[in-house]
């Protein structure tokens, strides 16, 4: 969606929504899948847009096309500029936390080898699997498993 030209009365509105109390500045208004929506009227007609792309663009600027913003600090109701960045799906898919669904180690990019006795280490990149070797802890794999992402990634945090 492209950058919308917000009246002096949007502008109140949107900010007295946001609570800049800690690091993350947290919408307080409507959410929809954990992320803060703001309505807009353009033209005579009502929509919603995501506030933290009204906040990136208020005050960093347009988002280059066919860029995403990704939350940084993995908090969607968060509207600081500072903690969003201009990315690409792929990249915004890689700066994630937590495991995948259906994980039953609990721990991204680590799995059970029931023939091995042996924690496994799986992390998908560019559609492939890279293999990052096996471990008898679920600790050494999870450090191996984040090492490794950080070596294949180029927007992940863990």
């Amino acid at each position: 969606m492209e950058t919308i030209a917000l009246t002096h009365k949007d502008l109140e509105r949107f900010w007295a929504k946001v609570d800049k109390s800690g690091d993350c500045w947290i919408w307080q208004a409507a959410l929809v899948q954990k992320y803060g929506m703001f309505r807009v009227t353009l033209n005579g007609k009502q929509f919603m847009k995501k506030a933290h792309r009204i906040a990136y663009e208020q005050l960093m600027g347009p988002i280059p096309d066919g860029r995403g913003l990704d939350h940084i600090c993995h908090v969607e109701s968060c509207v600081n500029p500072a903690h969003l960045r201009p990315v690409t799906a792929k990249q915004n898919a890689e700066n994630r936390t937590g495991a995948n669904a259906g994980s039953t180690s609990g721990v991204r990019g680590v799995h059970w080898s029931s023939a091995r006795g042996r924690w496994n280490v799986v992390v998908g990149h560019n559609g492939k699997h890279v293999q990052g070797g096996s471990f008898q802890s679920i600790e050494e794999a999870a450090k191996v498993a984040a090492r490794l992402r950080a070596e294949l990634f180029t927007h992940s945090a863990a």
